[in-house]
């Protein structure tokens, strides 16, 4: 469904409505990787900075980055946490920040919900020498889409988006078991200690909140005009409300490989 292009009106719908991280994460990750107060965390593929501002308070500094303008423009406006910073560039950029920060500056590498658009595997041979001794490499997935779960609300969701995008919706954005397998296999062959956890939690949903998620998957040339987005969402409302009360479980999958 969606493209690699986050911008415009759909940078806010993603700071609006894209899920942030429950504590819990934070904790598994400050385990992981016995983050202190003196670690330094890459957030690679930020977004608006959901995961990095969950990171904030665990460590003595966190870097956003993501190649989207827009996006780390929301970000920054969100954050209210002075250690955070936030650059600009893409999972090919991570290698040049060894002459800025020095190798094994890095307690950890953080890809949350944004690594089906990397080269997983370049990515991970690259960070290596970015990290210090017990820093490691984690991938995040936030649940998955919202048209693509296991409840009656979201095979009619499903219907509605296949309808007006005119094909079937399926990407998994990295969420699926195979996804999963295969960038743990990955972390394993460069070798990494590979440690898989998930955190669970259910949460209620509204039909705005529902079309809102909708519109931060979409590219910007897919996003409805606005004149066109309150009738794409009363389509979502009256296709999803006989199944309601509206309520999502959410899977939150933290993988992990330590050096």
């Amino acid at each position: 469904m969606t493209t690699s292009g986050f911008g415009g009106e759909v940078s806010e719908y993603y700071q609006r409505f894209r899920r942030g991280y429950p504590p819990e994460v934070g904790d598994e990750l400050a385990e992981a990787f016995a983050l202190t107060g003196d670690d330094v965390v890459l957030d690679l593929g930020c977004g608006t900075g959901q995961l990095t501002r969950a990171l904030a308070p665990r460590v003595g500094a966190v870097l956003g980055m993501d190649p989207e303008p827009a996006m780390l423009t929301q970000g920054r406006r969100a954050t209210v946490e002075a250690n955070v910073s936030w650059l600009l560039g893409a999972d090919s950029d991570v290698g040049a920040l060894a002459a800025v920060l020095g190798r094994g500056r890095l307690a950890a590498v953080t890809v949350a919900q944004a690594l089906h658009w990397m080269d997983h595997e370049r990515l991970f041979a690259t960070v290596r020498p970015l990290l210090r001794p017990g820093g490691g490499v984690a991938v995040v997935t936030n649940g998955e889409p919202l048209w693509l779960q296991d409840t009656a609300w979201s095979a009619a969701l499903w219907e509605v988006l296949a309808a007006y995008l005119g094909t079937p919706v399926h990407r998994t954005c990295g969420t699926d078991d195979a996804s999963q397998e295969r960038y743990a296999t990955a972390l394993a062959a460069a070798g990494y200690v590979v440690h898989s956890t998930v955190v669970e939690y259910s949460a209620p949903l509204s039909v705005e909140e529902l079309a809102g998620g909708v519109f931060s998957a979409m590219s910007p040339e897919q996003l409805p005009a606005p004149d066109a987005r309150p009738a794409f969402t009363e389509r979502i409302r009256a296709a999803v409300t006989p199944h309601g009360p509206l309520r999502e479980r959410v899977r939150v999958r933290v993988l992990t490989g330590t050096r």
